[in-house]
């Protein structure tokens, strides 16, 4: 990246600022034009908050999604990309979302706004967003990226960029609790809501440490994260079916790329076989149904319109969630110390699960049932550990798979799957794809922005390729 660019984001337009030299004092004065100290930093805001949810649910997702046996893909630019041919380019957008729509706006609010709720705001969001590529692609700019006075900003450890992504956090937390309640129409997320707010900012914080095998950092952390679905961080397309506001994996089906994309009509995904109950390895037991869930995930890739699931038009897109805090508890709480920590947040899964949990309502009245484990369960002969591992051992394995599976459209089926298939083999999810190499290697890393690796000398003169370890998945 050469100069840092700040490009302001309003709503969905961005503001150009034109200037020119005077040449008679006032006459080229325009008193219609917008400059930036005119316009009040929380209308920067929904722009910052639409740029990440592209970075988080968008391409680079549907990627990760491929490698992680959730989605096949299947003809031209997706199949390809399916097969490890990846090129730097499809990286492109999202470095953008990262460092110019999102880093350059937020900075703008914190260092002018006086509004304490939004500076914490921007806080979290550009953390979410740092942390996130920090996952995809390892180590990237962060500390010397926005300085105007560096061209070329270095490109720092991707464990540096965990750190100060938590302190950010951190930091935001700080500014949230002192902050005065009140709504900000601009925030498409909470709407302004602080406590929302905080216990996003924790649950990514445990995610962070998660990512980075911290586990009992992780488990403090989510102590304090999102307690309830009503407090999860998704994109819900705002408008009418039809409005131009939609799921962003329906709109590529329905657009460019139908056919080219999917997880069963053209040869189902692992995920999909996971949840059929005549499948040798199915997730189905005594205490699971998983039928309605199947047909939810389920996705027809000859175009949008054909699918009324989790791609659905106007369906919700998680973000940050619930689930992924629990979660983190019940793996973190059964590591740190026995199975019987970490059970009691699985069932607070299962029990929200058994009651719809994000099925929507073409699948509210499809069969489905989560009802709640038992210690026996995971014990050797146990309906989770039919091949008589250690109890604990099957207990985590049952947890990541619901990671696995409630984590479709997220980063979490990529992110695990790099974090535990060296160290935890035995409880990685053991998905294979039907494309490329199946013992290895395996893709580690979303390839860097060949606009980066242009304009920036800091950057590797070549990428190192998709199948290089991140520090933190060795």
């Amino acid at each position: 990246m050469k100069k840092f660019i700040y490009t302001l984001t309003l709503s969905l337009s961005v503001i150009f600022i034109i200037s020119c030299e005077d040449l008679v004092d006032g006459i080229n004065d325009n008193p219609n034009d917008i400059i930036v100290s005119d316009v009040d930093e929380s209308l920067f805001l929904t722009g910052i908050q639409l740029a990440n949810i592209q970075l988080n649910c968008g391409h680079l997702n549907r990627i990760g999604g491929m490698y992680s046996g959730q989605l096949v893909g299947y003809s031209s630019l997706y199949s390809n990309i399916y097969g490890f041919s990846l090129s730097t380019a499809e990286s492109n957008s999202e470095w953008n979302y990262i460092y110019v729509n999102i880093m350059s706006n937020t900075r703008h609010i914190v260092n002018n706004s006086s509004n304490q709720l939004l500076v914490g705001i921007a806080k979290v969001i550009e953390a979410h967003a740092v942390g996130t590529g920090a996952s995809l692609f390892g180590d990237i700019p962060y500390s010397e990226a926005g300085n105007l006075e560096i061209s070329d900003p270095v490109f720092d450890s991707q464990l540096d960029v965990y750190r100060d992504a938590i302190t950010l956090l951190d930091s935001a937390i700080s500014d949230l609790n002192s902050a005065g309640s009140g709504a900000i129409a601009e925030d498409i997320y909470f709407g302004g809501d602080k406590q929302k707010w905080i216990a996003a900012a924790y649950t990514l914080k445990a995610r962070f440490y998660l990512h980075q095998k911290d586990y009992t950092n992780a488990y403090t952390s989510a102590l304090n994260g999102i307690s309830s679905a009503d407090g999860d961080m998704v994109y819900d397309p705002p408008g009418a079916a039809g409005s131009g506001d939609r799921n962003l994996f329906w709109t590529i089906l329905e657009g460019s790329r139908s056919g080219d994309i999917g997880n069963s009509d053209q040869g189902e995904s692992y995920l999909i076989q996971l949840l059929d109950a005549n499948n040798s390895f199915s997730r189905n037991n005594s205490k699971t149904d998983e039928t309605a869930r199947r047909g939810y995930y389920t996705i027809d890739s000859s175009g949008g319109v054909a699918n009324k699931g989790i791609i659905e038009e106007t369906e919700p897109q998680n973000m940050v969630t619930f689930f992924e805090n629990e979660l983190i508890l019940a793996e973190c709480a059964a590591r740190n110390g026995s199975l019987a920590d970490g059970l009691p947040h699985l069932n607070k899964v299962r029990a929200w699960m058994n009651t719809g949990g994000h099925l929507n309502s073409n699948f509210q009245g499809e069969v489905y049932s989560y009802l709640a484990y038992d210690a026996a369960d995971f014990a050797n002969g146990g309906i989770e550990n039919v091949d008589g591992i250690d109890s604990k051992k099957a207990f985590l394995r049952e947890v990541i798979e619901e990671r696995y599976v409630s984590g479709f459209g997220m980063h979490i089926p990529y992110n695990d799957s790099r974090r535990l298939r060296k160290s935890d083999n035995d409880i990685a999810v053991p998905y294979v794809l039907n494309l490329g190499p199946q013992s290895g290697p395996w893709p580690e890393r979303m390839p860097y922005a060949t606009t980066e690796i242009n304009s920036n000398s800091n950057s590797p003169a070549d990428d190192p390729g998709i199948f290089v370890k991140t520090r933190v998945n060795q």
